[in-house]
């Protein structure tokens, strides 16, 4: 594994001055820095799972997303680094010109495979990806990582992330964007009694991210369950890949004030839900800890 090309990513604090009235310090950990294509959480939900196909001498790795897949981006250059072949099962049919990230993909050597929409539900039946296995047997045998590298090897992952900040117990809060819940339930497993982790969810109707995170920690070993998190779910924008004229302006606002980037999908939603919940009362005279989950700044979005 060629853990040497990443760099320690840096804390960064946010004179915000909502936050300053509130008695709040904000930091943001910056993972989106730590590589210029594997950033972000991605590479610590890829981490234990390359691991697991080089030690059973696996050499083709397949996963799942669409077609503006952060993960499936991802994916495709840890593979090319780590002399794997990568194989990516995208959501919907394919349209010419490929989008950035799909060039970007293939680039790397990745094979994309276009399943209709029915299809991609099934990406998690063990008969379906028995299918795939048979379809593809030339290439040998596949290891297989689910969307978004959302396992148990992607949570062990993401039980490494807060080793990264030297002062983690100086946070009384974790804030960060979810998609699958998988980042989320790794950094819960690493949070001292008195901490808690909030999590924005970037979906409508994100409620149901309560179950799925309980569901992989109760899986997680024998860990017990743990209450030391909570989701806030009214700051979807209208839906994954979905933004506001509200959420671009405060995206571009935020970058021209403190020089972070902030991409529509995920962190965006996330920092303007914590300004928001500042200027509401919800955060009072702490200490935030902010994680830049990556993520890449793109077209083709909805614009609500």
């Amino acid at each position: 594994m060629m853990l040497s090309i990443f760099l320690d990513p840096p804390l960064q604090k946010i004179n915000h001055p909502i936050a300053i009235k509130a008695d709040v310090e904000l930091y943001i950990l910056r993972l989106d820095l730590m590589h210029p294509q594997i950033n972000g959480n991605k590479w610590f939900k890829l981490k234990y799972n390359l691991l697991e196909a080089k030690a059973t001498k696996i050499t083709t790795i397949l996963t799942f997303g669409g077609a503006y897949s952060n993960h499936i981006f991802a994916t495709a250059v840890a593979g090319k680094l780590n002399n794997l072949q990568t194989i990516g099962i995208i959501r919907g049919e394919e349209h010419l010109p490929l989008n950035s990230t799909l060039q970007f993909a293939i680039s790397q050597g990745m094979k994309l495979i276009y399943v209709d929409r029915k299809t991609y539900k099934q990406r998690n039946n063990i008969e379906f990806q028995n299918q795939l296995q048979e379809q593809l047997s030339q290439l040998g045998e596949i290891f297989i990582i689910p969307e978004g590298g959302s396992n148990l090897n992607g949570l062990k992952g993401c039980t490494e992330i807060l080793s990264l900040v030297s002062n983690i117990s100086k946070f009384s809060s974790i804030c960060l964007a979810c998609g699958t819940g998988t980042t989320l339930a790794g950094m819960a497993l690493s949070l001292t009694s008195s901490q808690r982790i909030i999590g924005f969810p970037v979906l409508k109707g994100g409620e149901f991210l309560n179950t799925d995170i309980s569901h992989i920690l109760s899986n997680y070993q024998s860990s017990e369950l743990l209450g030391n998190w909570q989701l806030v779910c009214n700051y979807h924008f209208g839906g994954y890949g979905k933004v506001t004229q509200e959420l671009i302006n405060f995206c571009d606002d935020f970058y021209e004030r403190y020089h972070v980037p902030l991409d529509y999908v995920y962190t965006g939603k996330m920092m303007y839900g914590v300004i928001d919940l500042i200027n509401q009362g919800f955060f009072h005279s702490e200490r935030l800890l902010l994680i830049h989950t990556g993520g890449l700044r793109y077209s083709g979005m909805q614009l609500n």
